[in-house]
């Protein structure tokens, strides 16, 4: 399996506990990986992207039209990645309905509507989305099983919660 995962958004909205969960994933089915962390924006509400690869690589940092997916948290940080992703490649994005068209298969959900709305705590936004991707998502290379093992992995303390907002998510992709 090689797979290329880019994940964007802003600080604080749980780009990096993503690219974990997805690397738990990875490990535990023993497929190697390579993650870059981005956190120094991070901190301080600025721009966020992180890779991951998920297969036998050698370099952790995703190129131009390479990657297979990218998760926007933000839909203004989806469209400043988007020149990494491939052909055939597939945006899940947190973004409103005037979202422009694009080139690519995209899943499009108003996370932060819904979330305002009081469906789910805003800091699981970033496990929601990560719910469209896997329903929205035809080849995406973990099963709904393995990233509830990885996020009870990642944080027992509310993992509960989080397979909620992941599975609401799935969900209301249907």
């Amino acid at each position: 399996m090689k797979y290329q995962v880019v994940i964007a958004g802003f600080g604080g909205q749980g780009v990096v506990f993503l690219v974990k969960v997805l690397a738990i994933c990875a490990g535990n089915r023993d497929i190697a990986f390579l993650g870059t962390e981005n956190h120094g924006m991070s901190q301080r509400g600025g721009a966020v992207s992180c890779d991951i690869k998920i297969g036998d690589f050698t370099n952790p940092v995703i190129d131009k039209n390479q990657a297979d997916v990218i998760i926007g948290l933000d839909s203004n940080e989806s469209l400043r990645n988007i020149a990494f992703l491939k052909t055939g490649g597939t945006m899940v994005v947190n973004a409103k309905a005037d979202y422009p068209s694009l080139p690519f298969a995209v899943a499009r959900v108003d996370a932060n509507a819904k979330a305002l709305q009081g469906a789910f705590p805003i800091q699981g936004l970033n496990v929601y989305m990560l719910g469209v991707a896997l329903a929205s998502v035809k080849d995406f290379p973990f099963s709904i099983e393995e990233v509830k093992n990885a996020i009870m992995q990642m944080n027992p303390k509310v993992a509960q919660q989080n397979i909620k907002i992941l599975q609401m998510a799935m969900n209301d992709c249907k």
